[in-house]
C-alpha cells in the first residue's frame, strides 16, 4: 500500500540529514537541496519524498520539476 507523502518540519530535516540550518538554506539557494513548501502563514516544511531522494544521492540531486538538461 502506497503511503501519502508527509510534510516534515525543519527539526526533522536537520536530524535526518545531519546538516545545520544555515547549510540547508545555503544549499537551497544553490539549488542543491529541496525547497521548502509553505504550509501556513508562518510555517513551512518539506515533502518527505524530496528529503529521502536527497539523502539517497546528495551529490547529484537536482530539483525534479526543473526543465531542460543539467550543464
Amino acid at each position: 500500500m502506497h503511503e501519502p507523502d508527509r510534510i516534515i518540519r525543519l527539526k526533522t530535516v536537520l536530524s535526518r540529514t545531519g546538516l545545520s540550518r544555515s547549510t540547508i538554506y545555503r544549499k537551497i539557494g544553490e539549488c542543491t537541496f529541496p525547497r521548502q513548501i509553505r504550509i501556513s502563514v508562518h510555517g513551512a516544511g518539506w515533502h518527505e519524498s524530496d528529503i529521502n531522494r536527497w539523502i539517497a544521492d546528495p551529490v547529484s540531486w537536482r530539483p525534479k520539476d526543473e526543465g531542460g538538461e543539467s550543464a
